[in-house]
């Protein structure tokens, strides 16, 4: 089923024949897509919510394909929309319905072109997926800790544009920690070289920072120099029952007081958003006698092999359950174990797909403030629509709830989905009042573009906008995403 909502046009000249002809024979006739059933895929976001049109599919195979590409259309007033795996859950690489734009895919820029161990980092191509890029990094004994649970799809440079965080977070950071140097062509072709490996750099304005989370918007990533850790000899395994948010929250302080160090991933998982995997994935099964309120799967993980991991995981759920902190927990004996209680986790987005329509809110709030969020927007939400499925879970260890919406069984998608706005609104304000954030990890795109000016408005607002009049005075590069408009 498709909730399919127009975009907004932008008012320029389509390619001409003598652009077209031109990318052609730059970019090969395999690199130049214009038929609507070549095209199509490209101008439908995951969540099938936009539905754009575009002049063409450009398809670069390399940096400077891509810069010249960029060029032509930059001296066409042709506008442009960056494409890697397009994942995004807010809008952020799907054209307008103008059909104007063109729309420029990093797939084919795909090569990983070196490992280093010495630096401990991977220098890649934007379009190698994050799941081909850890591959690659544990051949060779190392570890790329971002994680996410589209990693199969999203590729290097989307990942970095919207300084995606992932399960993983709370130990390694965002994509922004891992992003060591850059390449970028800027809006006017130019290309920026940032593919510095240097962790101290103190040379003037952190730029390459500025394209991390741009969202397309000032230029397109090309290529990155990406962090690596030593990969984990040991790992230890749980899914756990709580009673609550709360409780959730306070096993989280439990093993940061023995050891935050060996956190590598600590999710949430309310009882509504595991029922709907239970229900609607195969496989998914609950491995608990019964269900709860509330899980969490928590991942701890170590560059040792010894088994003083198994001996903290034991310690603190043992002293949990005793205390009625945890009422049940399972611990993977054996990595096909350990891979389906992540399985569990992973498909919670599938799962509220497939449930219906959903309204997605990607926020975080300070750690101590969680419970009450939930707490609150979930009372605001069931007030505002009856029977709504409010279906919370993520990484509660960095704060970020993806407070998701599913529609009640049985209602009008469309009718639910029009009212998301105020769904949004609703939980926004309890976030803005907990001093969180609208938007933690997913971006901005176009599905929140109308909340920036009530949330970074004045001074801030008005400086992203000059740096964007700056880079690309005439608005090419992936218009109508982030900044509202003027």
């Amino acid at each position: 089923m498709c909730f399919c909502r127009e975009n907004q046009s932008h008012a320029t000249n389509a390619p001409s024949p003598a652009l077209h002809d031109a990318l052609v024979q730059l970019l090969g006739p395999s690199g130049v897509l214009t038929n609507p059933a070549d095209t199509e895929a490209f101008c439908v976001d995951w969540r099938a919510l936009y539905h754009g049109r575009c002049a063409a599919v450009l398809r670069p195979a390399n940096t400077e394909e891509c810069a010249k590409a960029i060029a032509l259309c930059h001296a066409h007033n042709v506008p442009m929309v960056p494409q890697g795996g397009n994942t995004s859950m807010v809008g952020g690489a799907t054209p307008d319905s103008s059909g104007h734009a063109v729309v420029i895919s990093t797939t084919r820029m795909n090569q990983i072109h070196s490992i280093d161990h010495a630096d401990l980092t991977m220098t890649v191509d934007a379009g190698v997926t994050l799941k081909a890029a850890q591959d690659a990094a544990s051949a060779q004994g190392l570890l790329l800790p971002l994680s996410i649970s589209s990693e199969g799809s999203a590729d290097i440079g989307g990942i970095l544009a919207t300084n995606a965080g992932g399960n993983n977070t709370v130990r390694y950071g965002n994509a922004r920690e891992l992003a060591l140097g850059l390449e970028a062509v800027l809006p006017d072709g130019s290309v920026l070289n940032l593919m510095r490996k240097l962790r101290k750099d103190n040379t003037g304005y952190a730029l390459r920072q500025l394209l991390v989370g741009s969202e397309g918007t000032l230029g397109i990533i090309t290529q990155a120099v990406i962090q690596l850790q030593p990969a984990p000899r040991s790992r230890e395994t749980a899914l756990c029952a709580v009673e609550s948010p709360k409780g959730a929250l306070d096993l989280f302080a439990a093993f940061r007081k023995q050891d935050p160090s060996a956190i590598h991933a600590f999710e949430y998982m309310s009882g509504t958003s595991m029922a709907l995997v239970n229900s609607l994935i195969e496989g998914a099964a609950l491995p608990l006698e019964a269900p709860a309120p509330a899980y969490v799967l928590v991942e701890l993980a170590s560059p040792r092999a010894d088994d003083s991991l198994r001996t903290l995981m034991e310690y603190v759920l043992g002293t949990a359950l005793e205390d009625g902190l945890v009422t049940d927990a399972v611990l993977a004996e054996s990595e096909s174990q350990r891979q389906g209680l992540w399985m569990i986790r992973e498909e919670h987005a599938e799962a509220q797909k497939r449930a219906g329509a959903s309204v997605k809110n990607d926020v975080s709030v300070p750690l101590a403030a969680i419970p009450t969020f939930i707490e609150e927007a979930t009372k605001a939400c069931e007030a505002l629509i009856p029977g709504i499925r409010v279906a919370p879970f993520g990484h509660i260890g960095d704060g970020n709830i993806h407070f998701n919406l599913v529609q009640p069984e049985g209602a009008d998608a469309a009718a639910f989905l029009a009212q998301d706005h105020a769904m949004m609104d609703a939980v926004a304000e309890i976030v803005r009042k907990l001093g969180g954030s609208f938007s933690a990890e997913h971006g901005v795109g176009q599905l929140k573009t109308y909340m920036m000016p009530s949330w970074r408005g004045g001074a801030e607002l008005q400086t992203m906008r000059r740096i964007k009049a700056a880079l690309d005075p005439q608005n090419l590069m992936n218009p109508g995403k982030v900044l509202p408009p003027a």
